[in-house]
Parts: structure tokens; C-alpha cells; sequence
């Protein structure tokens, strides 16, 4: 039997959404252990003078605890 927990961050990225969420996921693995998948739920964009300039993710990520 395992057991997960799940935690609510967010990441951002000057790329795109998918480089939000790989940034993301790579920084909370450095952090958590166990990282098993993670769930996109919001997306944002900063905008400056009519262009995109940040895209910002907020995410739930589960982890299965030892």
C-alpha cells in the first residue's frame, strides 16, 4: 500500500507554458521525493505593451511518501 500527498506550486517561464511546467516539475523533484505526476491547474500570461512576457503555471504535484 502507498499513500500520496499532493502540493499546490507555481512556476514561471520568459519560453512558454510547457517550459513553465518542466521548470516546475524539475525544481520540486529537487525538493520532494517520490514525485509521481502532477496535475496543470491554472495558466497565466504577463503582458507588457501588447505582448506576452511571462507564462505562469500553477500546479499540483503528488508524491508518494516514504
Amino acid at each position: 500500500m502507498s499513500v500520496a500527498r499532493v502540493t499546490t506550486i507555481t512556476a514561471r517561464s520568459t519560453k512558454s507554458f510547457e517550459d513553465a511546467v518542466r521548470l516546475g516539475i524539475e525544481r520540486s523533484s529537487e525538493t520532494l521525493r517520490n514525485v509521481s505526476g502532477a496535475w496543470v491547474k491554472e495558466h497565466k500570461v504577463s503582458v507588457s505593451d501588447g505582448a506576452i512576457t511571462d507564462w505562469q503555471v500553477t500546479l499540483e504535484v503528488t508524491f508518494v511518501l516514504d
